[in-house]
Order: C-alpha cells, then sequence, then structure tokens
C-alpha cells in the first residue's frame, strides 16, 4: 500500500479510538506512531524531530509544579474565603468559577478542576444541594480560561510552539491585543450565562475554616515561573527551547523542595504525574507530523480554500465553528495539532496573515470541548469526581450549561479576533 494512503488510514483509525476508547488513547497514538514507523512511512529521526520538545518540557514542568501547588492547599485556602464573602450561595459559586478560571490560566485544566473541587463538594454538602451544575460550572471555566496563556493548557502550547509564539505574544502579539483578551471578553459574556443558572441560590453560604496553608513557597515558584517565561521571549524569540527548559528546571525545583520540606518520595511523584497525556501528546505530534511529511495537510487545506474561495470571512468562520462542531465530540489536542498547519496553509492560499486563522483555531478547540462531558479531560474528571460522590451527570444535563456556555463565549471571542485581526 502507498505510505501515504497508509499514513492516512492509520491517522483517521487513531480518531475513531479516541472517540470510542477516550481512555485507551495513550496506547492508540502511541501504536499509531509506532506502526507508521515500522512501514516506514517516516524514519525514527523524523518521528523524534515531529516532537516539540520544547512544548514537552512546558507541560511535564508545570505539571510537576502545580501538583505541588495543589499539595500546598493555597488553592482552597483561597477558595474559603471566597465563599465565606460571597453574598449568597449563587455568588460564591460564581466568585469559585472565576477562581477556577484564574488558576486554570497558569496551571493545567485537570489539575486546577482537581484543585478546586473539594470545595465545591464540600459546599453542596453544607448547604444540601446537587453540585452537579456546579462542578460543571468549574470544568467548563477551567477549560475556557486554559486557552489564555501560553501555559494554561496544552493547546495553548501546541499553538506557542507551532507559531513561535512566547509568553507575552498571548498578551499583544505584533502590537495588538492577543488571545488572551478574547478569551477574557469572551469569559465575561459567557458569566451571565452562568449567572442564569446559578441565581436561584439566594440563600447565605457558609463555609466552617478546615484549610491550612502547608507552605507558601510554591506560590512563589509558580509566580517566579510565570514571570521568567515572560521574560524569556527577549532571549529566545523563536519560541524554540528557553521556556521549556525553565519549566523543566522549575519542576526538579518544586520536587526536591518537596522532598526536603516534606520528606515526600520524589520517585512517588514523579510516578502519580499525567504520564499518559505525555506520552499521548508525543504520539500526537509524530501522527501530525507523519501527514504534514506524506502531503495530506496540503490537500484538506487545498479542498477547504476551495469550498470558501477567495471569501477571508467565510474561511475565518469555517475554521471557528468547524472547530467548535468537532471538538465537543473528539479531544482537542489531536484536533488541533492537525489542524495548524492547514490553518497556515489556507492562509497562504487567500494571501493573509495567519494570526487571524489560528487565534480562530485555538479559540474553537478550547472552547468547544465545553458543550458535552467528553469534549475535554477536565469535564470527563469533573464527571468521575461526581459520580464517585453518587452523583450521574446526564449527557444533556451537561449540554443544557455548556451549550449556552460555549456559544457565548466562542461568539464574543470570535467578534473580537475578526474586528482586530480582519
Amino acid at each position: 500500500m502507498n505510505p501515504g494512503k497508509a499514513v492516512l488510514i492509520i491517522f483517521l483509525s487513531a480518531y475513531l479510538f479516541f472517540i470510542f476508547l477516550p481512555r485507551k488513547r495513550k496506547l492508540v497514538t502511541l501504536l499509531g506512531a509506532f506502526v507508521i514507523i515500522a512501514i516506514r512511512a517516516i524514519s525514527i529521526k523524523e518521528a523524534f524531530w515531529a516532537v516539540n520538545w520544547n512544548v514537552m518540557g512546558i507541560f511535564v514542568g508545570t505539571l510537576i509544579l502545580a501538583d505541588i501547588f495543589m499539595e500546598s492547599r493555597v488553592p482552597a485556602y483561597l477558595a474559603e474565603i471566597i465563599v465565606d464573602k460571597a453574598k449568597n450561595t449563587c455568588w460564591a459559586i460564581l466568585f469559585i468559577c472565576l477562581m477556577t478560571g484564574f488558576i486554570s490560566a497558569f496551571v493545567e485544566n485537570v489539575a486546577t478542576v482537581l484543585i478546586v473541587a473539594p470545595i465545591a463538594l464540600a459546599l453542596a454538602k453544607k448547604l444540601k444541594i446537587s453540585p452537579v451544575n456546579m462542578m460543571i460550572g468549574i470544568a467548563i471555566s477551567s477549560n475556557l480560561q486554559g486557552a489564555a496563556t501560553l501555559i494554561g493548557d496544552p493547546p495553548s502550547m501546541l499553538l506557542g510552539g507551532f507559531a513561535k509564539m512566547n509568553f507575552m505574544d498571548f498578551f499583544f502579539y505584533k502590537g495588538k491585543p492577543s488571545i488572551f483578551f478574547a478569551v477574557e471578553l469572551g469569559a465575561l459574556v459567557s458569566f451571565l450565562v452562568l449567572f442564569q443558572f446559578f441565581k436561584k441560590h439566594t440563600e447565605k453560604s457558609t463555609v466552617i475554616p478546615i484549610e491550612k496553608i502547608k507552605s507558601w513557597i510554591p506560590t512563589i515558584l509558580l509566580v517566579s515561573l510565570i514571570v521568567l517565561l515572560a521574560l524569556s521571549s527577549f532571549f529566545d524569540s523563536g519560541f524554540s527551547y528557553m521556556a521549556g527548559i525553565i519549566c523543566m528546571v522549575f519542576g526538579v525545583i518544586a520536587m526536591f523542595w518537596e522532598k526536603f520540606a516534606n520528606n515526600a518520595s520524589i520517585i512517588k511523584g514523579i510516578k502519580k504525574l499525567d504520564w499518559d497525556t505525555t506520552f499521548f501528546l508525543i504520539g500526537i505530534f509524530i501522527l501530525v507530523g507523519s501527514i504534514t511529511a506524506t502531503g495530506w495537510i496540503d490537500k484538506i487545506a487545498g479542498l477547504l480554500s476551495g469550498m470558501i474561495g477567495g471569501n477571508i470571512f467565510l474561511g475565518y468562520t469555517v475554521i471557528v465553528f468547524l472547530s467548535v462542531f468537532l471538538s465537543a465530540f473528539i479531544d482537542n489536542v489531536p484536533f488541533l495539532a492537525a489542524m495548524l498547519p492547514v490553518a497556515v496553509s489556507m492562509s497562504d492560499k487567500l494571501q493573509i496573515g495567519p494570526s487571524m486563522f489560528l487565534f480562530g483555531l485555538l479559540i474553537g478547540a478550547s472552547i468547544g470541548g465545553n458543550i458535552t462531558p467528553i469534549g475535554a479531560s477536565a469535564n470527563i474528571v469533573a464527571c468521575s469526581l461526581l459520580k464517585k460522590e453518587g452523583y450521574e451527570v446526564k449527557f444533556i444535563d451537561f449540554v443544557k450549561i455548556g451549550l449556552p456556555f460555549t456559544l457565548a463565549a466562542v461568539s464574543a471571542a470570535y467578534v473580537f479576533v475578526w474586528l482586530i485581526w480582519r
């Protein structure tokens, strides 16, 4: 069989398995990558360099620091303060969602949900209300704000690595407001949607303080990491190595601090990291690298370009809302990785800069996962935590909140990016 056809079959088969076997996604990607190398569609050397190791360094390093940050109990302590200061349960829930979004801009989404979930569940038990809607609100708030910064979530890291964007480029890029402001506008509009869902909870909420901060050191490390990532852009303008090295160094520092401060086992700390997602990302890089090397990206871009002709607005709209629809059902990481070169190729054919298409793609892919309980890892984790508490989340119950939230956030960000970057 022609290597190009074989690669396409393997790639599409992997996507089908992502949908029907989401818990086996690491195995699927690594097996697919192995087969592609075995049939010599790409060489081992090409497969190695298809992986963006800078992005991998950012992901693993921040994952280590986020885990230790969570163990410090600072986020949970802040959540208690927020709940006690709120005038009623509605605003307590909304403030928890806001805090979730803030943390998620700097900490991976799944870790963020794990940080905030105990407070939400405790509040629901105390007030004798169902935690389902609250946990859904936390998950979708996390997914939304994860797109706001370079280190918020893997899709942002993928875009940063692909487009050579540094930490500050997510705020201002080429002298114009960038992704951060588009996401925040979307957050402002979607906040009104959440308010409509929770406004009926007018009772006053109080939480007995139980959280004690173990140490502020992880918080200081996290803030220092963010500052250094911003400064690194002046020394590594091509986003090729420095951000990944900085994150890995901070991850190692955090690990050894945890060892000496709390007598924690480094081996156990390494074992409990999210290695499934780590190896999943490596496999995805190789799969996408293979379809790029065999020419399929250019063919897909040509097909989409033929559909939209010379209409830039139509092209931008298709990119955004196709991303929203597909990301509601398939993992946004492989989708984004596959579509980034397509977006660039389409913009080249339309003879425009790629920024608008790339930003629209990230917004659609990141926020679109909020529509369904299977659209993002944070959603799956939130539903799993609820199941442990005896609450089964129905598909339609998630969509009732996720769909209007997503449409509000995407529409606002979509208009912002068009007006600024058209």
